[in-house]
Parts: C-alpha cells; sequence; structure tokens
C-alpha cells in the first residue's frame, strides 16, 4: 500500500499529461512537475518508447544518450539531475505521450499491489551508484544499431526507474536479473551477427514476434 503522501509513478505519468493540457511534453515541463523523485521519474520517461511494444521510433538513440548523461550523474551521487540546454526543449508529441504513460500505467497497475518501500539499500550511496552503472550499460546497449538490442535495456532502466520513483530495492533487483539477461541476449545477437549475418538476426526477430503475437 501506498501512503497517502506518497504519489505512485503511474499518478506521476498522469499528472505530467494534465499538466501537459494537450501540448507536446518537453523535458523542461517534466523536471518543473517531478519533485524529489527526478531520477527515477525520468529514467522511466525515457525508456518507454523501447521498452513497450507501442510505435515511437526514432527514440531510442537520442533517449540512450539522455540516460546514458542521467546514468553518469547517478555514479557521482548527484542529487538533482541535469540534462543539456539542447535537451531540454525536446518535444515529446502529447499523442505519442498518451501512448506511452497508457501503456506503462496498464502494466503499473496490474504491479502496483506488489510496489513498495523495501530493501533500503536503492536509497543509499553505494545502491544509488550501483543503479547507476547498471542504466549506463543498458543505455549504451541502446544505443548501439544493432537488431533487437533495445527492448530489453530499456524494459531494465523502466524497473530501475520504478525501483527508485517507488523506493523498491526488490524491484531493483528484479532489474538487475533482467540486466543479466539483457547482456546476455546482446551476446547472441553479437554471435549471431558474426556467424550467420544478419539473416540470422532477422530470423530470430521473426520468431520472437511471432511468439509475441501469440
Amino acid at each position: 500500500m501506498h501512503s497517502e503522501s506518497r504519489k505512485s509513478l503511474s499518478a506521476n505519468l498522469d499528472t505530467l499529461l494534465e499538466q501537459a493540457n494537450g501540448e507536446s511534453l518537453t523535458f523542461e515541463g517534466v523536471f518543473r512537475g517531478v519533485g524529489d523523485k527526478a531520477f527515477g521519474l525520468l529514467l522511466a520517461i525515457l525508456s518507454l518508447p523501447s521498452a513497450l511494444p507501442v510505435p515511437a521510433a526514432g527514440y531510442s538513440t537520442p533517449f540512450g544518450i539522455l540516460l546514458a548523461i542521467l546514468s553518469v550523474q547517478m555514479i557521482l551521487l548527484r542529487e538533482r539531475p541535469s540534462l543539456p540546454k539542447f535537451a531540454m526543449s525536446r518535444k515529446l508529441g502529447f499523442s505519442t505521450a498518451q501512448k506511452l504513460f497508457g501503456a506503462a500505467n496498464g502494466f503499473l497497475h496490474k504491479i502496483e499491489w506488489f510496489i513498495h518501500p523495501r530493501m533500503a539499500w536503492i536509497g543509499k550511496p553505494a545502491g544509488r551508484s550501483a543503479l547507476g552503472w547498471l542504466t549506463l550499460i543498458m543505455s549504451c546497449l541502446m544505443i548501439l544499431p544493432i537488431p533487437l538490442t533495445n527492448t530489453f535495456p530499456a524494459m531494465v532502466i523502466f524497473l530501475i526507474g520504478v525501483g527508485l520513483t517507488e523506493d523498491d530495492g526488490l524491484f531493483a533487483l528484479l532489474a538487475f536479473l533482467l540486466g543479466i539477461f539483457a547482456v546476455a541476449f546482446y551476446g547472441y545477437i553479437i554471435y549471431l551477427l558474426a556467424t550467420v549475418g544478419l539473416d540470422g538476426v532477422i530470423h530470430l526477430k521473426d520468431l520472437i514476434q511471432s511468439w509475441i503475437s501469440k
């Protein structure tokens, strides 16, 4: 159960849409509304286009770069995140934000019974630094233009964002486990490219899409 003084991640996403009032979201606007959960909320928002099965092409590389910047700040134990000026004015269309936030909230509403503050290591310097290193690795995987390597790293970062926003250390541990799987999967993609070429990767992509559709 969430205390009344705490806002869940889904509630924060709803608030951002309400504040946008039908206009495109900018990170300058996001910074004004995130409160003391800035890192977690920004990680969740920036990873959404790649983490969820919602069409949002063209976001993985630029958002991966921004995530890498934020991860370095986490490693350095910055209290508040900051982004370059060019990024602050970057826009996320309102309709795209609605689709992304709606899909995220659909997922979050199913698991919010399980999410609550626990395992206090997540709020300590060593914990935040460790999460920063994991985010840095995952954001680098997002940036690389290799097929099938965006979704798993982005989902890891999204789970880290959930953990930070909700002070849930267990969710962060789940992110670590998924991160290990993402690195193994990335290694397998590299192996396919080296041995059978792009055709093997395309075949794997078709198999995964077929499995998801079922």
